[in-house]
């Protein structure tokens, strides 16, 4: 089929999933690259773009969550497919910014169907492309002091904090403190414990970075 889209890039930190699903892709006529988490599947995006991707949600690093909402800014030709035990199969989870998705561990062939339909699909217009929430990694706040959250507009780029407020609302509203641009936002708590402590406090002299003071 000449316009089959058929190269994959499945991310997931599981190595024995991505393993498995390489070999059932593989066998089923998909060029398949494999990352283990957001920043490494970026990595991967700079080397060739793919057609589809295929992502775990919930991953150290950077999750599917963070990932898919930047890659339907910046690739929104990019068919995406999010895929999660912790989400029932049928509808794509609030603010996911997906195109499909598949619950882990219901069988290959809903797998196999949701990417035969973004492989063959002509029309690549779907609710989510170009419209996803920015998602925000934070850690569970310890107090309400600590409940702000930090915003980069995708605009002006400029930095700013807000509290989230109604913490029972998964997608939420802000305006940028600095252009007035409208964002929506969504947060996923992680136990990532960042980047190593020894280089929260190795500023490298070649570079000046100018901060945007916070609200």
């Amino acid at each position: 089929m000449p316009n089959r889209r058929n190269k994959v890039l499945v991310v997931d930190d599981d190595p024995q999933l991505r393993a498995l699903l390489t070999a059932i892709l593989t066998q089923d006529g998909f060029q398949v690259r494999c990352a283990e988490d957001g920043f490494a599947a970026l990595i991967q995006l700079r080397a060739e773009m793919p057609d589809i991707i295929l992502s775990d949600l919930y991953m150290l690093g950077m999750s599917g969550f963070e990932l898919l909402s930047v890659v339907r800014r910046r690739f929104p030709e990019v068919t995406v497919i999010a895929m999660s035990s912790a989400f029932s199969a049928g509808d794509i989870p609030t603010g996911v910014a997906a195109d499909a998705f598949y619950q882990k561990a219901t069988g290959v062939p809903p797998l196999l169907t949701l990417l035969e339909e973004a492989a063959t699909a002509d029309d690549l217009t779907r609710p989510y492309r170009g419209l996803s929430p920015i998602w925000i990694a934070t850690h569970p706040p310890k107090s309400s002091a600590e409940a702000r959250v930090v915003i980069a507009c995708p605009e002006c780029l400029r930095i700013s904090s807000c509290i989230p407020g109604n913490l029972s609302v998964i997608v939420r509203k802000t305006d940028c403190a600095y252009c007035k641009t409208p964002i929506q936002y969504a947060i996923v708590q992680t136990t990532d414990p960042g980047p190593p402590k020894e280089l929260w406090h190795q500023p490298n002299p070649k570079v000046a970075v100018n901060s945007a003071p916070l609200d």
